[in-house]
C-alpha cells in the first residue's frame, strides 16, 4: 500500500461513526433472517453464495480450517464490537451467562447434558487435557491407533516417559471388513493393566468412521475407559453422545461447525468429572463441576458467543441435508475413481463408513508429489498424506464445493494416472 492510499485509509477509520451496545444487540438470528429453501439445487447455490472464496484455485482442504460463511462472519464481528464497548462490565457481568447459554445449546446440538460439556479451544486442547489430567500410575497401560491425531499421540507419549506408562498401538485398516474386526483389534491389546482407550470417531486422514458405541460396550466390559477424537464430526454428521457411552469426547468447532477459529468442546461423562486433574487452576474446588477443566484465563469470549450463530446457521441448513451433502459430495468423487489404474481410494466403500472427507492415492507417484501437481498445474488445493499405512491426499470438500469443480479434480487425477 503506497503512503496516500495508507493515509487515506486511516481517515477512513478515524471517522467511522460509533456504535451503541443497543445496535449491536440488535442482530436477529440468522434462521430468521434467511429464506426456507425446499429445492436442494437452490439451497446449495445460495449456501455457496454466503461465501467469500478465492478464484485462484479450488478449495478441497477444509478438514483443517473451515471457512466461515459470511452470515456468521458478521456476527462474530458483531460479537467482537459488542464486547470491545462492555470492555471489563461485559467480563464480570455477562461473560458467564452467555457462556452457560451456549453451553447449553452446544449440549443439544450434541445430544448430552450442559453438566457434561465444556467449551474449550480445540479438539487437541479437549483431549490432551483428559490424558495429562487422568491419574495414571506407573504400570498402567493405555492403547491408541497409528492413525490418530500426531498432538495426542505425542502426549502419550510425554505421559509415558513422565509417569511410566504403557502404551500400545495398533493400526486401523483402511478397508475393514466389519465393526467386529475393528473392535478386536482394540480388545486384542487389553490386559488388566489398560486404563485409556483412545480411539477416533473419524480418522482424519481418511474419512473412515469408527464403530464408537461398539467398541465402549467391549471396553467397560473390561473395566477400560474411552476417549474418543471427533475433531471432524461436530457440525459433520448426526450423532448423540450420550447414545456413545463413551467417558471422554472431544472436537473442534471451528472445523465442520464453522465457529471462528478457537472453539471447541469437551465432554466428560459427569461420573467421571471428578478424577481428571484441571490443565490450569482456577478456583473451582468442586471436582464434580465440568467447568473447573476449561478454565483458560481471558480469552477471545467473542468466538464463544459465535458458536451460538454457527449452530443456527446448521440448523437453517438442516442437520440431516448437510450430512447427506458432504456424503453425496465424498461419494461423486470417489465413486468415479475407485476402479481407474493406478489410483488407490484409501477410504471405505461402505457408505456408512465415511461421510464427507476422503483419501486419494496413485501408485505412480507420491503423496506430496501429487499434492504439488494438483495445485500447481490444475489449481486444486489439497493436503497430502504419508504415513500410518496412507498414501494419498485428504479430499476435503465443503457444502460450497459444486460438483463441477469435483468433475474438474476427477479428470486431474485420471491425468496424473497416466504420468
Amino acid at each position: 500500500m503506497d503512503k496516500r492510499r495508507f493515509i487515506k485509509s486511516l481517515g477512513a477509520l478515524s471517522f467511522s461513526p460509533l456504535i451503541s451496545a443497543n445496535q449491536l444487540s440488535d442482530f436477529k438470528p440468522i434462521s430468521k433472517t434467511l429464506p426456507v429453501i425446499n429445492n436442494e439445487d437452490e439451497l446449495w447455490d445460495t449456501v455457496r453464495s454466503h461465501y467469500t472464496l478465492k478464484e485462484e484455485y479450488i478449495n478441497l482442504e477444509s478438514g483443517y480450517y473451515n471457512i466461515i460463511p459470511n452470515p456468521i462472519l458478521e456476527h462474530f464481528i458483531n460479537h467482537v464490537k459488542h464486547v470491545n464497548i462492555e470492555g471489563s462490565f461485559y467480563m464480570r457481568k455477562n461473560l458467564n451467562k452467555n457462556k452457560d447459554r451456549v453451553t447449553r445449546e452446544l449440549a443439544k446440538l450434541v445430544g448430552s447434558s450442559p453438566d457434561q460439556i465444556a467449551i474449550t479451544r480445540n479438539a487437541t486442547e479437549s483431549l490432551d487435557l483428559v490424558i495429562s489430567g487422568f491419574p495414571w500410575k506407573k504400570g498402567d497401560e493405555a492403547i491408541y491407533a497409528k492413525q490418530d491425531y500426531g498432538t495426542m499421540k505425542e502426549m502419550f507419549e510425554q505421559i509415558s516417559n513422565r509417569y511410566g506408562v504403557v502404551n500400545k498401538v495398533i493400526s486401523v485398516p483402511n478397508h475393514p471388513k466389519n465393526d467386529e474386526e475393528i473392535v478386536s483389534l482394540y480388545e486384542s491389546q487389553i490386559t488388566s493393566k489398560t486404563k485409556l482407550i483412545m480411539v477416533c470417531h473419524m480418522i482424519n486422514i481418511t474419512g473412515q468412521i469408527l464403530p464408537i458405541k461398539k467398541i465402549c460396550e467391549m471396553a467397560h466390559k473390561h473395566g477400560v475407559e474411552v476417549m474418543v477424537d471427533g475433531a471432524h464430526c461436530v457440525g459433520h454428521f448426526d450423532f448423540s453422545i450420550d447414545d456413545f457411552n463413551c467417558d471422554y469426547y472431544g472436537s473442534s468447532l471451528h472445523k465442520w461447525l464453522a465457529t471462528p477459529l478457537g472453539a471447541g468442546l469437551l465432554y466428560v461423562n459427569k461420573n467421571k468429572t471428578h478424577k481428571i486433574w484441571p490443565l490450569l487452576a482456577n478456583g473451582n474446588t468442586n471436582k464434580s463441576d465440568i467447568k473447573r477443566l476449561n478454565h483458560i484465563g481471558t480469552h477471545p469470549v467473542h468466538t464463544d458467543l459465535a458458536i451460538s450463530n454457527s449452530i443456527d446457521y446448521l440448523k437453517w441448513i438442516g442437520m440431516e441435508r448437510k450430512e447427506n451433502r458432504m456424503r453425496f459430495l465424498q461419494r461423486y468423487w470417489s465413486n468415479k475413481l475407485r476402479n481407474v489404474k493406478n489410483v488407490i481410494v484409501n477410504t471405505p466403500l461402505d457408505i456408512d463408513r465415511s461421510c464427507g472427507i476422503g483419501n486419494v492415492g496413485l501408485t505412480n507417484m507420491s503423496p506430496s508429489k501429487m499434492e504439488d501437481l494438483l495445485f500447481e498445474k490444475y489449481k486444486i488445493f489439497t493436503v497430502a498424506i504419508d504415513y500410518a499405512n496412507v498414501k494419498g491426499c485428504r479430499i476435503s470438500p465443503n457444502i460450497f464445493t459444486t460438483t463441477k469443480e469435483l468433475d474438474s479434480f476427477v479428470d486431474a487425477v485420471k491425468e496424473l494416472s497416466l504420468v
